[in-house]
């Protein structure tokens, strides 16, 4: 049993991160970054929950780049091929439900 406490999680480096579980092959884990990340597309599903702070994440849907501000306490889930990155407003920190070694 452990609790994590998301509002005072800090890590090392942007996008750092705390693993909380793995349960068969998927993963949890608290990020926190101040940066950034880069385009991508997971090789599976991935759900996205900000925790602490706004974050702004851009997707491609058929070759269109969309945008949407996520706020404390929103979910983004990634479906299979979605082509995302996500742009941290200040310092986020966002809890990360994926395939364990995914991007």
């Amino acid at each position: 049993m452990k609790i994590f406490r998301a509002r005072s999680f800090t890590a090392d480096r942007a996008w750092g991160a705390t693993d909380i579980a793995n349960m068969g092959g998927i993963t949890t884990r608290l990020h926190w970054t101040d940066q950034p990340y880069r385009w991508h597309v997971n090789d599976g599903e991935e759900v996205f929950a900000v925790l602490d702070g706004r974050v702004e994440m851009k997707y491609r849907e058929n070759g269109v780049e969309h945008s949407t501000i996520l706020e404390t306490g929103d979910v983004f889930h990634a479906t299979v091929g979605t082509e995302h990155v996500a742009h941290p407003l200040g310092e986020a920190r966002i809890l990360v439900v994926e395939r364990e070694g995914s991007v």
